[in-house]
């Protein structure tokens, strides 16, 4: 199965909504049940709390939510440059600033709010520590398929 999703970051850098390609949220089951599994980072928008646009490299990544409440997100620049030492434990400071700065991942927890079709997450651990335990992490889901 070949899911896929796209991350969109509203109004401030700690809200963010989930969107997927199709118009319709699937009838039958719960939107939980319907996450659960891998999806595959797409694309990113983002704005910060003054209006500004949040300018993002190119990015691949996924997210992982589990039937015990759990989720795992990592996206990583697609264009980051290669070590020149070729050792990853000896980065010049430019290298190690382009990696540092397009990599985000994260792992908490989340709860699904079925009537607003919203994921709710509690960030525990983020390579962007600003993240845990930050309030009002959200994702808002417009469409999902069992595809897409």
């Amino acid at each position: 199965m070949n899911r896929r999703y796209a991350l969109g970051l509203c109004a401030t850098a700690l809200i963010s909504a989930l969107t997927f390609p199709n118009d319709s949220i699937s009838q039958g089951r719960s939107l939980r049940d319907q996450l659960i599994g891998t999806w595959i980072y797409v694309s990113s928008t983002g704005t910060r709390e003054d209006g500004s646009a949040v300018e993002r490299p190119k990015l691949q990544g996924a997210v992982t939510y589990t039937a015990d409440s759990r989720f795992h997100f990592i996206s990583v620049r697609s264009d980051a440059p290669k070590y020149a030492s070729g050792d990853s434990a000896r980065p010049s400071p430019e290298e190690a600033m382009a990696i540092a700065s397009g990599v985000v991942a994260y792992t908490g927890t989340y709860t699904v709010d079925e009537r607003t079709k919203t994921i709710h997450v509690n960030i525990e651990t983020s390579s962007f520590p600003n993240l845990v335990g930050a309030p009002n992490q959200r994702r808002i889901v417009t469409s999902i398929t069992d595809d897409e």
